[in-house]
């Protein structure tokens, strides 16, 4: 971070609403240069990972040929053949139902934690309930029709890309511009004054259209269960090639990834206490999740589709065996932090009082780690990789990318609670000294 100073012509007069609503003096991502390389970057990166890991360009990693590159880059035809009409509304349908499940479907009603200006917002909790009925559809077009037609996911791949690319950025630009409206309540890391920064980080804390609270719809819903379905089809894709067989390592894969956005719908109130929710606006940087989530992260996926890998029973009980123990520990930690900030100690943990009077675990998980729950990410992570074999390494660009945003997003936590606790923070440290793996890191 580095600190910037009050946009030119701005006037010195405190009043309410910049009291509430201060100036962000503090730039992360090296601001807007850095911002604006993300915003160009990330997309770029989820093109190129297909056009360079696919069956259609000539396999994985592809054979980089510059003139072939700079040749397509400056061709029309190629930018025109990322739209694809069919694929777009296949794109908005799916957001549509997802929508439409948030207000029809029953849920019960949780509260978040108090905010700034002391309201308390209120999250309708039906995610699992809107995933079940998705998967009922899905196995009731598998019953009906067979895989076939799921097939269209593969084949669309590019143009299902390009309108979820879009939605991201339509949804980040359309929430920065509502932010100026009187009354919204910002967040401290977004209002900089400079738009390209503050539409990467999210202006406004938390924005809604009527009751639906888009962050926190958005964090769990259109990304996390096209992820799912997206690994089904391709599933589904290799039957299809393979006369009604699917591999063993399609089938972890599918197994592992569809465990996991099922474990995070259920256990959906436990997003209202995330850093994402409490702290960070809603801009193009949390939007993009709908996009990284379904297209990036099921890269191995789609690579088995083409490089179809028997494992045999050693090698999926050994990856099994990974893949449950990172499960184990990112549930376990989990649940003593969430146990613990509801008010409830089951284990009786240890924890030390700051002079704020909040209270920091330092026993069981989280005594061994300040961020256990990113461990048992990172091995559910390369669990996920390991059914791909090492005949590349872009199958494994999950697990390093992941491990580069875990420990970014370990240091942002560091100094917003140094910056919170002061002295106690320090303290602290010296009680937990270890950031995400003991004795490691």
């Amino acid at each position: 971070m580095f600190t910037i100073g009050p946009p030119r012509g701005e006037k010195k007069t405190r009043t309410a609403k910049t009291e509430l609503n201060p100036r962000t003096t503090r730039y992360e991502f090296l601001g807007p240069p850095g911002a604006l390389a993300i915003c160009i970057g990330t997309p770029a990166v989820m093109y190129a990972m297909y056009f360079g890991c696919s069956e259609e360009y000539g396999g994985c990693p592809l054979p980089l040929n510059g003139y072939a590159v700079a040749s397509a880059l400056t061709s029309w035809s190629w930018w025109r053949a990322l739209w694809d009409t069919q694929a777009a509304s296949l794109y908005l349908s799916y957001y549509g139902f997802l929508v439409v499940c948030w207000y029809v479907l029953p849920g019960k009603h949780v509260q978040g934690l108090p905010m700034r200006d002391g309201q308390v917002k209120t999250y309708k909790v039906n995610a699992f309930a809107t995933m079940l009925v998705l998967f009922g559809i899905t196995a009731a077009v598998l019953w009906r029709h067979g895989p076939d037609p799921f097939t269209i996911i593969y084949e669309k791949w590019v143009g299902l890309l390009t309108a979820s690319t879009l939605m991201s950025f339509a949804l980040a630009l359309g929430c920065y511009l509502a932010s100026f409206r009187d009354g919204a309540l910002l967040a401290l890391g977004g209002n900089s004054g400079n738009f390209i920064y503050d539409f990467f980080i999210g202006r406004e804390l938390n924005p809604s259209l009527g009751s639906l609270d888009l962050k926190s719809f958005n964090e769990l819903r259109p990304g996390l269960m096209l992820w799912a379905v997206v690994d089904i089809a391709m599933a589904c894709t290799q039957a299809v090639r393979r006369g009604g067989q699917v591999t063993d390592s399609m089938w972890l894969v599918v197994l592992f990834q569809c465990w996991y956005v099922a474990d995070a719908l259920f256990n959906e109130p436990a997003v209202f206490t995330t850093m994402d929710i409490t702290s960070d606006g809603f801009g193009f940087m949390l939007a993009l999740a709908i996009t990284i989530e379904p297209f990036l992260y099921s890269l191995q996926a789609r690579y088995l589709v083409f490089n179809p890998i028997e494992l045999g029973p050693v090698y999926t009980g050994l990856i099994l065996a990974v893949n449950l123990l990172g499960y184990y520990i990112f549930r376990a930690a989990n649940g003593e932090k969430n146990d613990f900030r509801n008010g409830r100690n089951p284990k009786n943990l240890q924890y030390m009082t700051t002079e704020s009077g909040r209270r920091l675990l330092t026993s069981g998980w989280w005594g061994r780690s300040r961020h256990p729950n990113y461990m048992g990410d990172l091995l559910m992570g390369l669990a996920w990789s390991l059914p791909t074999g090492f005949n590349t390494p872009l199958t494994y660009f999950y697990v390093i990318y992941f491990t580069i945003l875990l420990v970014h997003r370990q240091q942002r936590d560091d100094e917003a609670c140094r910056k919170k606790y002061g002295k106690d923070w320090d303290r602290y440290k010296t009680i937990v000294p270890w950031r995400i793996i003991p004795y490691v890191y």
